[in-house]
């Protein structure tokens, strides 16, 4: 199990990023991952993505998050397990894909890259993730259909806070 946490300011009344609150939010959830931790704020404070991880796929530093794609600049946050991720990394390297490392959150990086929202149907597992898409400036935030691991989500009408747990 991991924990994750997104803060999306966008309106344009909307606060910026507390990376303060952000961090407390993601420390919060420190018995979720207790393995490491990461936060990135993108340079206008309009978003903010945390993460503390349990490592079991990939226990190297790669599969570290919040994770970039350094060709499109998107970025990922995700809490749980793609049981099929060995089939759609071994289609997406067929397509040119090359990975860096042996996890399934950067599988679910490179299908949204190719894919966008469609990669849904594709999976298998219990996940919950959000994905910054730098060239819309938005989000992605999507669970397994089964709700097995949690995403809570606060808008109030500027900003949008997402997390693995409520408190």
């Amino acid at each position: 199990m991991c924990g994750l946490a997104c803060t999306f300011a966008y309106g344009s009344k909307g606060p910026g990023v507390n990376k303060d609150e952000l961090l407390k939010v993601r420390d919060t959830m420190y018995n979720r991952g207790p393995d490491s931790s990461g936060l990135w704020v993108s340079d206008d404070h309009r978003i903010g993505l945390a993460h503390r991880r349990l490592s079991i796929l990939d226990i190297s530093d790669a599969g570290s998050q919040p994770m970039l794609d350094e060709k499109t600049g998107n970025r990922i946050i995700f809490n749980g397990e793609i049981y099929n991720f060995k089939e759609l990394r071994l289609s997406l390297q067929a397509q040119g894909h090359i990975f860096k490392s042996r996890s399934d959150t950067e599988v679910l990086l490179r299908l949204y890259s190719n894919y966008g929202q469609d990669m849904l149907g594709m999976l298998r597992g219990m996940f919950a993730f959000v994905i910054w898409d730098e060239e819309k400036k938005g989000i992605f935030a999507a669970r397994d259909q089964f709700g097995i691991k949690p995403l809570y989500i606060a808008d109030d009408g500027s900003t949008i806070r997402i997390a693995s747990q409520v408190k």
